[in-house]
């Protein structure tokens, strides 16, 4: 049972963030210490709207947080309306997975990460190491499209 109104709730969960979240900033100021390259926010014009993208070596990164996303282990399912919350965390899951095929069919390397590895200081750097080996990839394979165009 929900301690506040329907319509309290409603109000709450209007002012929930999509951008610009703490966790956004946080991992864009990481990012930026690092020096991985030049990365765009929350871009419109690409599909799923990644919340990074490093444009040119076409790497897209999607921080999950564990509740909207239904984590496995950290999303702490809400005590009232189960059966919308279930159904609502199954679309999110089913959207991340077509956004992330859609996005490889394109020619996209795709990261998605979760909000309980970016707080934990190890599984951290196994991130950055991530993203750096996808923007590796990325040149290495553009370098080759271009010695063998030419």
């Amino acid at each position: 049972m929900d301690i506040v109104t329907a319509q309290a709730r409603s109000k709450i969960m209007s002012a929930v963030r999509g951008k610009g979240t703490r966790l956004e900033n946080e991992f864009a100021r990481v990012l930026k210490q690092r020096r991985l390259g030049r990365f765009t926010r929350n871009p419109q014009n690409i599909y799923g709207h990644p919340d990074f993208v490093f444009i040119r070596p076409r790497v897209a990164i999607f921080l999950d947080s564990c509740f909207w996303h239904g984590c496995h282990w950290h999303c702490r399912m809400p005590a009232s309306n189960q059966t919308y919350w279930r159904a609502k965390l199954e679309r999110n899951r089913a959207r991340d997975r077509r956004v992330t095929r859609r996005l490889r069919q394109a020619g996209w390397i795709v990261l998605r990460v979760w909000e309980h590895q970016f707080a934990h200081a190890a599984k951290r750097e196994n991130i950055f190491r991530k993203i750096q080996t996808a923007l590796d990839r990325a040149a290495a394979d553009a370098m080759s499209k271009r010695h063998s165009s030419a």
